[in-house]
């Protein structure tokens, strides 16, 4: 969810360069099932412009509604939404919202913390009492400088406090630049994720050539800066040339990224694996049993787009350490 809170701190310094004021809403608690999770967020401007979502869209307009007394008097306020009886979810929601004006030092370490790929923490006070709730709030945890969302934030020592430790955006590496991987970058984009893509010179390529990425990496694949990957980063090789994969391989053989997964048949990738080996004997099993190849899951995808969707639900079940299942099959909670 960094990423989300990541395009609310971007768009609240929007709407502050017009002096619209902004409030945030967090779920941080919930009795039963719901569409989404505690921790989601919304920013609500002024204007009734909403970014982001606490639910699938029906418990939105309601917020709204309820986001209005903190507008008139600044007062953090304490709403529920119960699902039981107008949603499917069959649960009950606890909202916190609150004034959100964060001063330009909070901004400023936050896109720190972004550039350099760096956790951060989050903890909001609240009591499950529908009304205002004076003092309540969220404290947010930056580069050992902790900061409030609103000067009204006071410590709670006693109250119930929903904690996060918010971890790096997940980021996407491409390593290849066909039309492949112009379908996979935007999907990656569309979840949220950062995209990078990595090519050689001889390719001549631009970022241009990949709509909406953060970086294109232009390295020779002995020359790859490897120190990039971190474990929050899923890396799938498709450079389409067997070569290429290799020299790839044999330069990330002591990177440890979230996954990694090969394009081409199992055949292929025995043949990878075993020529890396002979080039290399003493290469760390977890990274040969962290490559998924071929990659994706099957799910009867023939289209770079679905084939992409595939090599995307591949990735979360690996991040998420789940095993694919139809939801219908899933005997506990979703």
């Amino acid at each position: 969810m960094t990423h989300e809170f990541k395009k609310i701190i971007k768009e609240y310094s929007i709407a502050k360069l017009t002096n619209v004021r902004c409030v945030l809403a967090t779920v941080v608690d919930l009795d039963g099932s719901s569409y989404r999770k505690p921790g989601v967020r919304m920013l609500i401007r002024e204007d009734d412009v909403m970014i982001g979502a606490v639910s699938g869209g029906c418990v939105e307009k309601e917020v709204l509604f309820q986001a209005q007394s903190v507008f008139e008097n600044g007062a953090t306020k304490l709403m529920t939404y119960d699902g039981r009886f107008r949603l499917g979810c069959e649960g009950l929601l606890y909202i916190l919202i609150e004034s959100f004006a964060p001063e330009a030092a909070l901004i400023a370490d936050f896109n720190s913390i972004i550039k350099n790929r760096k956790s951060f923490k989050l903890s909001t006070s609240y009591s499950k009492e529908y009304g205002e709730l004076e003092g309540y709030g969220t404290f947010i945890n930056l580069n050992s400088t902790t900061y409030t969302f609103n000067s009204g934030t006071k410590e709670k020592l006693d109250s119930l406090h929903f904690l996060q430790t918010m971890q790096p955006c997940q980021r996407l590496l491409l390593i290849g630049g066909e039309h492949d991987a112009v379908q996979l970058a935007h999907f990656g984009l569309s979840m949220g994720w950062e995209v990078n893509v990595a090519v050689t010179p001889k390719e001549n390529k631009s970022i241009s050539d990949f709509h909406g990425i953060d970086a294109l990496l232009d390295f020779e694949p002995e020359e790859f800066p490897v120190e990039t990957i971190d474990n929050n980063t899923a890396v799938l090789l498709m450079t389409h040339s067997y070569v290429k994969d290799l020299k790839y391989l044999m330069r990330l053989k002591n990177s440890k990224p979230t996954y990694l997964g090969i394009l081409g048949p199992i055949k292929r990738r025995e043949k990878l694996i075993s020529e890396l080996l002979e080039h290399d004997m003493d290469i760390d099993i977890d990274f040969i049993e962290n490559i998924h190849g071929p990659a994706g899951l099957n799910i009867g995808a023939e289209t770079p787009q679905e084939i992409a969707i595939s090599i995307l639900a591949e990735i979360l079940t690996v991040i998420r350490k789940t095993q694919p299942v139809k939801l219908r099959d899933k005997l506990n909670t979703i």
